[in-house]
């Protein structure tokens, strides 16, 4: 059964009022894909009433009035992706298309979403229940921080939405502690995870520079940048203030990691696994095609590149489902009526870091001074494939299922750095879980962009490919695999696109096609690059392409030999 979205739901389950209404960019979908979904459910199995409201119509009253007022909070979220990114190409063309809306057409999802659906709440429900922002929109941006699309420093989101509270991460912990709070009339203020706005910074927090200095300073917004970086480790961080005008932005530690245990009771949950009917009647909803015949086996991503947000939202702690929970999701699609025996994809942010991490970061917390796998692999991150191809060979054995795909990408460099099972991971993939091609991403080949980047030198590219090719060659498979980069990331030339092309089609044999132009999101290093002008790690000034018609050439000259 579905989270009520009518009146007539409501009413079905004996239901007078709410006490969360969720407000999201995206259309209902019941999956755990699906954040608005996922706290949804979990809140429902703590014992709240939830209702959500997908892509409202705001430019009236019917859509944000239907559910009434809860009350505990409203949860606003622009969806699964940034609006802004929903929305624009990297060279800030409006995009037609959103696989997220019914039909397909970007008509439903408004420009700064967060910000947008808040104050269509505020219009109607004067002096209304806290109103409380979540996903990677508010996430990424709960801070001040650069838009690429104002080409500005702009504020914390919770002051330009005028929203009550933000829950940063992924925040299944901190909203079921607030709602509990907020239900026994307990102050909440200490709750990890949150942002919220105060007229005084608070004692033994961390005092960035202000709004006013990094708008004006660059070198200060790299600082600024540094202490919240190295504060997202929920075992060393502290806690962060920001004066934003006269008033101070409080972020509070991160909550803690979900524990294995907790994470199977998220995913074990009885999501529907499609689209809400009310919804669906307006048409097919593309991005279900990929998610409802789709495993999570785990959260984070310790790959730490640095135009990739995961670490700002998701954290870098790997945090894995039990084998139990994904055997049992996947018996569970076996039975969907519309099941085909194949399942799409077994992974999470990068497929093969499920069952690996490091064990001193587990209980000591982040190293504050390097990264896990960059420049160089840590001696004491222990890379072992095993028990990814253990859940992998027992989710192919289960009755139904024909295909066990792996489509969302892996480290290839840490597939050669295991030397026990990495070839023998690979061979697997090869010999069952792709379907004529293998998703990889080395961005670029280039070393001095690939150094900007926080990628491996494109050494570990070359072996890769070579192995891949050989294993296929034993095998007598025709697979191949498909490679994406990107184009104009700060450091990256026109002639470094040209050198690109030329070891792609000497070296590798092919004319890539997964090309995108990087877009500067909140919260990355690469962001901060584009936007300063200067390598934060050196000091030193980089060449970054901020000119639209050379960023597209830049594209072009890989894709059609230009």
């Amino acid at each position: 059964m579905f989270l009520p979205t009518t009146r007539e739901e409501m009413k079905k389950l004996s239901w007078d009022k709410l006490d969360v209404i969720i407000v999201t960019g995206d259309t209902y979908i019941d999956s755990p894909y699906i954040g608005a979904a996922v706290i949804g459910r979990v809140l429902q199995a703590a014992g709240y009433k939830v209702g959500i409201i997908a892509q409202p119509d705001t430019e009236s009253e019917i859509d944000i009035n239907r559910l009434g007022e809860p009350t505990l909070f409203w949860g606003v979220t622009a969806g699964s992706v940034d609006s802004m990114v929903a929305n624009y190409t990297a060279l800030k063309k409006r995009r037609r298309k959103d696989d997220f809306t019914p039909g397909g057409k970007n008509t439903r999802r408004p420009d700064r979403a967060s910000i947008v659906y808040s104050n269509l709440i505020r219009k109607y429900f004067k002096n209304t229940k806290p109103i409380v922002l979540g996903g990677i929109e508010a996430s990424l941006r709960r801070i001040a921080h650069y838009d690429y699309w104002d080409d500005k420093i702009r504020r914390a989101i919770l002051f330009d939405a005028k929203a009550d509270i933000l829950v940063y991460g992924m925040g299944e912990k901190s909203v079921l502690k607030l709602a509990h709070n907020l239900q026994t009339g307990k102050d909440w203020k200490d709750i990890r995870g949150l942002c919220y706005i105060s007229p005084y910074p608070k004692e033994e927090y961390t005092i960035l520079p202000s709004y006013q200095e990094v708008k004006g300073d660059k070198k200060k917004f790299i600082s600024m940048f540094h202490t919240f970086y190295l504060n997202n480790d929920s075992l060393t961080a502290k806690g962060l203030c920001q004066q934003q005008d006269s008033r101070y932005l409080i972020q509070n530690p991160p909550a803690y990691p979900l524990t294995r245990k907790e994470l199977d009771r998220v995913y074990d949950l009885p999501y529907e696994r499609e689209v809400h009917p009310y919804y669906k009647k307006e048409g097919e909803v593309k991005a279900l095609e990929t998610i409802k015949f789709s495993i999570t086996t785990h959260r984070g991503c310790y790959g730490e590149c640095n135009f990739c947000s995961i670490t700002a939202h998701q954290g870098k702690v790997i945090q894995g489902r039990s084998e139990k929970s994904i055997l049992r999701e996947a018996k569970l699609l076996t039975r969907l009526k519309d099941f085909k025996g194949y399942i799409l994809d077994v992974g999470g942010p990068t497929a093969n870091m499920y069952g690996i991490e490091c064990q001193k970061k587990l209980k000591s917390g982040s190293c504050p001074d390097k990264r896990c796998l960059y420049p160089q692999f840590c001696p004491r991150l222990k890379i072992n494939h095993k028990k990814q191809m253990e859940i992998l060979k027992k989710i192919r054995q289960i009755e139904g299922v024909k295909k066990v795909f792996v489509a969302s990408g892996i480290r290839y460099d840490m597939v050669l750095s295991d030397q026990k099972y990495g070839e023998k991971y690979l061979r697997e993939l090869i010999k069952y879980h792709i379907s004529g091609q293998l998703k990889i991403a080395p961005e670029h080949t280039e070393n001095n962009v690939l150094q900007k980047m926080g990628k491996p030198d494109r050494g570990y590219l070359k072996r890769f490919r070579d192995k891949f090719l050989q294993i296929n060659k034993e095998q007598k498979k025709k697979q191949f695999l498909t490679y994406y980069l990107i184009a104009a990331h700060p450091g990256c030339r026109e002639e470094d696109m040209y050198r690109l092309k030329e070891y792609t089609s000497k070296e590798l044999k092919l004319n890539p096609e997964q090309v995108q132009i990087f877009t500067p999101t909140p919260l990355t290093y690469s962001t901060l690059m584009y936007y300063t002008g200067r390598d934060p790690f050196t000091g030193k000034a980089i060449y970054v392409e901020k000119d639209l018609k050379k960023k597209g050439r830049q594209k072009k000259i890989i894709i059609n030999s230009y």
